[in-house]
């Protein structure tokens, strides 16, 4: 039976007095918010392949990094509704089944508006409860169903320990790495299992040179490298690890991260203005810069005043700078080389850069933005890299029924 109405009551209106370029919290009755979470719920849908699909509860938190038509981190809540998952219809068309019935559900998900307007989901992680009730659902207790585990089980242990020894194997790094904590796990049960983790591991004091595995010696660095990795194992009827893929990305050094960063995975943090992690994001902001305005001359990085990173499905960064004219024509050049010398009479532009990065998929996207000084307005230089399917937290309640 279609459900006929949603409507979000909001305990309070949230009120920011934040600059424009700082995360903000957002009212949960803002309709670009409403359509983040129906991206964000419609694509959890799609990922079952059998029980019922789950309906909107409550939107509890929404979060505005940096420009607010740009990036949500909401933290939504879910019920287990009466259409199954494959009955065609949109969970707006589905009532909630009976509250001891009903699984119920609480997500968070990074959602971006795209170039083309559409929303698009970052990454989300949704933590099932199942129903309180003697019957549980399909999606529950049925082979095929990848199920999401709030609390890592012990027979996820040998797929860690495979995927940590697997890391120290396999990369060139000089010290062992160790767990440091399990982020999202799930489990689906076919002839045998797969499981899907995200996890950090986290440099040790020991050198590959002196320990060639893990021992109790092995004590993370305060300092060190942190990782985070997701692997997919399949572990067949005899228990044994028959396949195994791992994708990992070693975070910023921790010297180069603040206490909040520590205390925070996902959370900006200040780098280095001279960090050579965010070099790709700077040519790419400056070459996109120049590719999209109709100045004479080419424009070059002349001073990065502030840069933050920011750890998603990937890697975000938010870069402050001046950029000035150069010698350079764009008529008798093809492009910006090292050759072109700034020119101190040149044009000058203040710009702020949003840069998400995915290496291990080739992708990045870019916005620029910048002002030269005497002119109001803001031109928009806005970038579009290669096609990418989404993967991806934060303070507002408020109630669907």
């Amino acid at each position: 039976m279609k459900l006929l109405a949603i409507l979000f009551l909001c305990s309070r209106l949230l009120t920011s007095f934040a600059q424009e370029d700082q995360p903000q919290e957002v009212d949960c009755n803002n309709e670009d918010v409403f359509k983040a979470v129906d991206t964000a719920l419609k694509k959890y849908n799609n990922g079952s392949n059998s029980g019922n699909q789950f309906v909107l509860y409550r939107i509890n938190q929404v979060i505005s990094t940096g420009d607010q038509d740009i990036f949500y981190s909401v933290k939504y809540e879910i019920k287990e509704g009466d259409c199954p998952v494959q009955s065609g219809k949109t969970w707006q068309d589905c009532d909630y089944k009976e509250a001891e019935q009903a699984a119920t559900g609480e997500c968070m998900a990074t959602i971006g508006k795209r170039w083309n307007m559409e929303f698009s989901v970052t990454t989300q992680t949704c933590h099932i409860t199942p129903a309180k009730g003697p019957v549980v659902t399909s999606q529950y207790d049925c082979h095929g169903c990848m199920y999401t585990i709030g609390t890592v089980p012990a027979d996820f242990d040998p797929v860690l320990r495979h995927a940590i020894e697997h890391f120290n194997n396999h990369t060139g790094h000089s010290h062992l790495f160790a767990l440091e904590d399990v982020e999202r796990a799930q489990r689906q049960v076919v002839s045998g299992w797969n499981y899907e983790v995200t996890y950090l591991i986290q440099q040790t004091n020991c050198s590959k040179e002196n320990f060639t595995f893990l021992t109790e010696d092995c004590k993370p660095l305060s300092n060190g490298n942190t990782s985070e990795c997701t692997d997919h194992a399949y572990m067949d009827p005899q228990l044994r690890i028959a396949s195994f893929s791992q994708k990992c990305q070693i975070l910023p050094e921790e010297d180069f991260l603040s206490p909040s960063r520590r205390g925070c995975r996902g959370c900006p943090s200040e780098i280095p203005v001279d960090s050579t992690d965010m070099k790709k994001a700077l040519n790419h902001s400056i070459t996109k810069l120049n590719a999209e305005n109709n100045a004479t001359f080419y424009f070059k990085i002349e001073i990065v005043h502030r840069a933050t990173s920011q750890v998603v499905a990937g890697s975000r960064y938010f870069i402050d700078f001046t950029a000035r004219e150069t010698t350079c024509s764009k008529e008798s050049n093809k492009e910006l080389t090292e050759n072109c010398e700034i020119n101190k009479l040149g044009e000058i532009l203040r710009c702020t850069a949003d840069v998400y990065e995915r290496p291990w998929e080739n992708i990045i996207e870019s916005t620029t933005k910048c002002l030269s000084p005497g002119k109001k307005q803001l031109r928009p230089c806005v970038y579009k890299g290669p096609p990418r399917e989404a993967g991806a937290q934060p303070t507002s309640e408020s109630v669907a029924s």
